[in-house]
């Protein structure tokens, strides 16, 4: 499926830390979202991407947006990334990669000539509405957080 910015992107349910069953539908009027695909907990970018977002949550927060990362990786692995970083925010457990093939962020990837289905870093801002505002992908890590974050002061 392709989102595009402007439409209402469907409702969808996904276990998160925190025993969290996370449901879009539950924000609708309440919260802008900030969903952040990244490949895998615990890898580099992935450590510094979270704790970017984790530094500027509270000014997140002042302007009603809720961030959720979302991978493939299963709780356990989630759990123990959240506790080690520290991070403020829920992640989502996308084993069956629905939420990821939804988004259209599982994609064939191509590493030193080897070909591979993975998660493309991806960032998707949705309003209050329930609408997509704005995609990023792929994503540079360097000063991502900080650019989403304008984005939503600009909501």
């Amino acid at each position: 499926m392709t989102l595009k910015i402007g439409e209402a992107i469907p409702d969808f349910e996904a276990p998160a830390t925190s025993n969290l069953n996370f449901k879009l539908s539950d924000y609708k009027g309440k919260s802008n979202l900030v969903l952040y695909f990244y490949p895998k907990d615990s890898t580099p970018g992935c450590t510094v991407e979270g704790n970017d977002f984790g530094a500027l949550y509270d000014q997140f927060k002042a302007a009603d947006t809720e961030i959720f990362g979302v991978s493939k990786d299963s709780m356990k692995r989630h759990d123990n990334f959240r506790a080690k970083q520290g991070f403020p925010f829920e992640l989502i457990s996308d084993v069956e990669t629905e939420v990821c093939e939804l988004f259209g962020t599982w994609q064939l990837k191509k590493t030193f000539g080897k070909e591979y289905m993975g998660i493309v870093r991806s960032t998707f801002l949705i309003d209050k509405d329930g609408v997509l505002s704005q995609i990023w992908s792929p994503v540079k890590v360097k000063g991502h957080a900080d650019e989403v974050l304008t984005a939503v002061k600009e909501l």
